[in-house]
């Protein structure tokens, strides 16, 4: 499991209601929080005052979340609700019957010269053994953990190539899945 310096922990437990219940949320999401969360715990915060790590420019913050759930089943529209609600990168760490998964959102920003982010999408591990989870803090500033984290959990699917950026890794991602897409919609009409 993940590792990191005692003095990141921050070890509190966030009632989900707080990510539903002033918002104006659709029953379908609000019914994901009570029937596949059972309990969220803010469990450490990686930032410049808790780590020996530099600033970095767009990334300030990376919390770790634990999500313990009720069933396999993943409430990614409830992790997209956590991470709009919270103007931070976040780190999830899933949890059910002793079986885990990392997810993390690959953000940007989102131009409006705010500190809100856009979610380009999301990266997960398979189900494995606590133990197992491949993630390690490394870099030398916020901004180089963030992508490293990004990259240990997307495995294969953003394995850089040379000198390749993150975004640039997503993009090359991206366009893979639709032409991946495109190809199934064309063997379909080959098939008809």
């Amino acid at each position: 499991m993940l590792v990191l310096p005692k003095s990141t922990e921050f070890n509190r437990r966030i009632p989900k209601q707080k990510f539903y219940d002033n918002l104006s949320v659709s029953a379908e999401l609000k019914r994901e929080f009570i029937d596949r969360i059972r309990i969220i715990y803010w469990q450490n915060k990686i930032a410049v005052s808790t780590t020996n790590l530099a600033a970095g420019e767009t990334v300030t913050e990376i919390e770790l979340f634990v999500v313990h759930l009720t069933g396999l089943e993943i409430p990614e529209q409830a992790l997209r609700q956590i991470d709009r609600k919270i103007p931070y990168h976040i780190l999830f760490l899933l949890e059910h019957e002793e079986r885990w998964q990392a997810w993390v959102a690959y953000k940007e920003p989102a131009g409006s010269g705010s500190n809100a982010f856009k979610i380009i999408g999301y990266y997960h591990t398979p189900w494995m053994e606590e133990a197992a989870i491949p993630l390690r803090l490394e870099g030398l500033n916020l901004d180089q953990a963030y992508e490293n984290f990004v990259r240990q959990i997307a495995g294969d699917a953003l394995s850089s190539q040379g000198e390749e950026s993150l975004q640039e890794s997503v993009a090359r991602q991206e366009r893979r899945q639709q032409l991946e897409k495109q190809i199934s919609a064309l063997w379909n009409k080959v098939r008809k």
